[in-house]
């Protein structure tokens, strides 16, 4: 199982305190909205998967798959 981790944006888990009604504090986490998409890549005739949270999703949707896969090629990760 992968992280709760956006490839695009490097969205990540937040953590706190959970505070009941009587004050005690216990930790909790806020996780992303993180999907797994399928992409098509026309340049390299095939398909890509991404993990992804759903502003990147919207990002992808406006920006195009191409330019997204080279700026993450640009920062060294593997696609």
């Amino acid at each position: 199982m992968s992280s709760r981790h956006c490839r695009l944006t490097g969205r990540k888990p937040g953590f706190g305190k959970q505070v009941s009604h009587s004050n005690r504090r216990t930790s909790r986490r806020w996780l992303p909205n993180t999907q797994r998409r399928r992409y098509w890549l026309p340049s390299e005739n095939r398909h890509v998967v991404l993990t992804l949270s759903t502003k990147a999703i919207k990002t992808v949707d406006r920006r195009g798959i191409e330019s997204v896969v080279a700026e993450l090629r640009a920062r060294g990760e593997k696609v």
